[in-house]
């Protein structure tokens, strides 16, 4: 299955940013984890949101602390994240995006996908692809 959603990193103020979209917009979160939670804590200060994903109505918005030093110079924040479970999906649909565009992070395994890459696509577009272990 394909889906498509928001992605949004915060420059560490994702913590407010939930409470503010619980409260603004009657979001509910489905999940939450900080940096310390992960395996990947050297990834910034612990408390920092590594992830969450919130649901606003019928959609879903995910977001984090950008970890990238050169996040606090004001780049685009927002991803379009594409979940999947079938890999050579994922790899297909990798490769036609990162075609004349530029791979952030190569498409490989991760402790929480089988598969996850983030690509700028040739229009300037980051996607983030995410796939899920085959059912």
């Amino acid at each position: 299955m394909l889906g498509v959603n928001p992605y949004i990193a915060f420059k560490g103020n994702c913590r407010q940013a939930i409470e503010f979209y619980k409260t603004a917009l009657g979001a509910d979160v489905l999940f939450t984890q900080t940096v310390g939670e992960s395996p990947m804590s050297n990834m910034g200060p612990a408390t920092n949101i590594m992830h969450c994903t919130m649901r606003v109505g019928d959609s879903t918005i995910m977001m984090c602390d950008d970890p990238r030093p050169e996040a606090a110079a004001g780049d685009g924040n927002i991803s379009l994240a594409i979940g999947l479970n079938d890999p050579e999906r994922a790899s297909q649909l990798f490769g036609n995006l990162a075609d004349g565009g530029s791979v952030i992070m190569p498409l490989e395994k991760t402790y929480w996908a089988e598969a996850f890459g983030v690509v700028t696509d040739k229009f300037g577009v980051k996607w983030m692809v995410n796939c899920d272990a085959p059912k």
